[in-house]
């Protein structure tokens, strides 16, 4: 299945879309479990949850929720390790830079919408190679709401200078399925990403799916 119309613009999440920044998001959690005499986690422990961000991160670490008591005084534990060390590891996934490169040679913009707050997502973008050509990066707290609320999605396009429906976008947890198709943009879903514990990828309504980030291009026709 192929977008009805042109393809003007890729948009694309950013956490499991476009980077692989599980390990140095489980190691900001694990360090608070070694700072607490607790046994380190395997990274695999942690992979699924990394895109629900903190919260995600110190439920698999510590087994608590957002009510929890200490839950405020931990995420904010958790956000300095972070932030402290938020490109160690962190490295664009295989095809993610060729798959960029194809974009532009097609006349295609890009562009990133993320749930990653802007303290986090700028010094990540300002550094890594891969963003040196996009062309809007909208973040959790851009715009009054966040992915699944369209706002950051219609933000994005109005950035480009774009209508929505000349837009493609990609991610890989259902909020972003759910945010594009709200938009009125055409969605793929990213089945290598982290995906989360909600329903299954097959259930989430994306108009596509693709295994690997350079399978895009033949969903796009751009072979």
């Amino acid at each position: 299945m192929m977008p009805p119309r042109p393809v003007k613009a890729v948009l694309f999440d950013l956490d499991g879309t476009l980077i692989d920044s599980a390990p140095d998001l489980g190691a900001a959690a694990d360090k608070m479990r070694l700072n607490r005499g607790l046994p380190s986690l395997p990274l695999a422990h942690y992979r699924p949850l990394v895109g629900s961000g903190a919260r995600g991160m110190l439920q698999q670490a510590f087994g608590i929720a957002a009510d929890h008591d200490a839950y405020d005084e931990m995420r904010d534990e958790f956000f300095a390790n972070y932030e402290a060390a938020l490109t160690v590891l962190t490295q664009p996934f295989d095809g993610v830079p060729e798959l960029i490169q194809t974009l532009l040679r097609q006349q295609i913009a890009w562009g990133v919408v993320t749930n990653k707050m802007e303290r986090f997502t700028h010094p990540i973008v300002d550094v890594m190679d891969l963003f040196k050509t996009v062309g809007a990066v909208v973040c959790g707290d851009t715009t009054a709401h966040p992915k699944p609320h369209p706002a950051p999605l219609l933000e994005a396009a109005q950035r480009l200078g774009l209508e929505p429906l000349d837009c493609v976008y990609v991610g890989d947890d259902e909020r972003d399925i759910l945010a594009g198709r709200a938009a009125g943009m055409w969605t793929v879903a990213a089945n290598y990403g982290y995906l989360g514990q909600g329903l299954p990828v097959s259930d989430w309504g994306a108009h596509a799916h693709i295994h690997s980030p350079l399978e895009l291009l033949k969903i796009l026709d751009l072979e």
